[in-house]
């Protein structure tokens, strides 16, 4: 009876958002081929995610299962953190203020 769990849709993508409250913005990117042009197009879609833990950080690679709904957006559970993302949200906004000023940011202990 438990099989059937398993069985379920998953689909991998990177957290966008993890500020809400055991809920995850997941991007989800794939790619198919055009019917009648045979281009390969790439489509990103987005997802809420449920993450009972919190363990799911902005720019982790995570994979998730269909379930049942559990609020108006909510149609997904976390299964798993595949990858941890390199840099989070503070980090990246640190980077790119000082590539694009030129400026370290002062520590308050310095």
């Amino acid at each position: 009876m438990n099989d059937s769990r398993n069985s379920r849709r998953t689909i991998e993508g990177v957290v966008t958002s993890d500020k809400m409250a055991k809920t995850i913005t997941v991007e989800v990117v794939r790619t198919y081929r055009h019917p009648k042009y045979s281009k390969y197009l790439r489509v990103k879609k987005k997802y809420h995610a449920h993450d009972e833990e919190g363990e799911a950080k902005t720019g982790d690679r995570v994979e998730l299962a269909a379930c049942r709904p559990m609020s108006k957006l909510k149609r997904w559970r976390l299964v798993r953190v595949v990858e941890r993302g390199v840099l989070t949200a503070d980090v990246a906004v640190d980077a790119a203020l000082e590539g694009a000023l030129g400026v370290k940011k002062k520590d308050g202990a310095a």
